[in-house]
């Protein structure tokens, strides 16, 4: 009677052989999916982003994205930032306003913001979540409450006299005790949220309104758009 066969035995260097070349595999897959889409996804974001500063500044025809230069002194970009600010014109080319983003820590997360600043009225005339994380049905109460929303119509950011700073600090109060047109009207039930916008839009608009003011009209334009 013959002895049965044994089935020879796989060595680990076969194993780990196997091993590499799946993962080498998977990666190039990743890489290949990644670099096909990412042209779309940035088209994408964009096109979000340009709905975005017209919903903020329905004024907008065009925009100029700009940064701060080396000097301090604001300056056009066409670098993709990571918040980034926005000269905003008419058809004329005349320029409307600014369309800031912000970011800050919520309850829960980051949240992103857009905001709008008019140059007419010294003040916040618009605002939008781009990404929160927040709890729902409380924290994002932030981005359909009507009397949150109605305190982005004039949020008042105006600098003082020797236009440096602003003359009052954005500050989040109590559900219906705003006094004051710098006051953010905040949300009985989703107070850290609402307050931690009011503190974000207070640090971005602390850092950049005084700038815009000083610099925005030397940026150059073409007729009829941006750069």
């Amino acid at each position: 009677m013959n002895a049965p066969e044994t089935q020879p035995q796989t060595s680990a260097w076969s194993i780990y052989r196997a091993i590499v070349g799946i993962g080498v595999f998977c990666a190039l897959v990743i890489v290949i999916v990644f670099q096909s889409t990412a042209d779309r996804i940035r088209q994408n974001q964009e096109r979000f982003l340009a709905a975005a500063i017209s919903e903020v500044l329905p004024a907008s025809k065009s925009t100029i994205a700009v940064t701060l230069s080396d000097g301090g002194r604001l300056a056009a970009t066409t670098e993709t930032l990571a918040l980034p600010v926005f000269l905003a014109y008419d058809e004329d080319s005349r320029l409307v306003g600014a369309v800031l983003a912000a970011e800050g820590m919520g309850y829960q997360d980051n949240i992103r913001v857009l905001y709008s600043y008019s140059f007419d009225k010294n003040a916040i005339v618009g605002f939008k979540i781009l990404d929160s994380k927040e709890t729902p049905g409380l924290g994002d109460r932030v981005e359909i409450e009507p009397h949150f929303i109605a305190n982005f119509e004039a949020l008042d950011v105006r600098l003082n006299s020797n236009g440096d700073k602003l003359d009052h600090e954005i500050m989040t109060v109590k559900q219906g005790e705003k006094t004051e047109p710098w006051q953010v009207d905040g949300i009985t039930g989703a107070t850290i949220t609402s307050e931690a916008i009011g503190n974000l839009l207070n640090e971005s608009a602390k850092a950049w309104i005084p700038v815009l003011e000083r610099d925005a009209m030397s940026i150059e334009v073409t007729p009829g758009g941006g750069q």
